[in-house]
């Protein structure tokens, strides 16, 4: 429901299709294909949605890690193009919490020539859309965020309370 939500404005250009009666007006995808990235590597289990709706789209991935302290996201990974000039993108991140990872992973695209982030979540605290808001008014880009549910606030380690726990140890286990 969230994928729907979240493409209500992908880009399409039209086109005839053949229906087994006659020709009708359609639409495809318009170039350039749109990019998913799932943040690595909770926003995998909300990948499958993504591409069963746009089977069309390429899939990028970033890795990222919250140091725990400082509260700050590094990447560790990534497989990108070089140029997402022109592209929609889509984010995975299951939990938006001090924004910091989220916040990082749209600057990330934004080097890459990014200007149509749409961030997908299922839930998030308060704290972390504010630093989100804050952050794509720095950086003058379309930034729009999917929100299944906005949790109560942050406890003091930057988790979200009543939240979930750790989105990737959920749904893959400890590491």
């Amino acid at each position: 429901m969230l994928a729907y939500e979240a493409t209500r404005d992908v880009r399409v250009v039209p086109r005839t299709v053949q229906t087994p009666l006659q020709a009708a007006a359609g639409v495809r995808l318009a170039p350039p294909r749109p990019l998913v990235v799932p943040i690595l590597r909770a926003g995998l289990g909300m990948l499958e949605g993504m591409t069963r709706l746009i089977p069309t789209a390429e899939v990028g991935f970033v890795g990222m890690v919250r140091n725990e302290e400082t509260l700050i996201a590094t990447t560790y990974a990534e497989r990108l193009p070089e140029d997402l000039t022109g592209r929609q993108c889509y984010v995975l991140d299951p939990m938006l919490a001090t924004g910091g990872t989220l916040g990082s992973a749209v600057q990330f695209l934004v080097q890459r020539g990014a200007d149509d982030i749409t961030c997908i979540c299922l839930i998030a605290a308060p704290e972390g859309i504010a630093r989100l808001t804050e952050l794509v008014q720095e950086l003058h880009v379309t930034c729009t965020l999917v929100l299944a549910g906005l949790d109560e606030k942050l406890n003091d380690v930057g988790y979200i309370l009543p939240g979930l726990g750790d989105a990737g140890d959920r749904l893959y286990g400890v590491v």
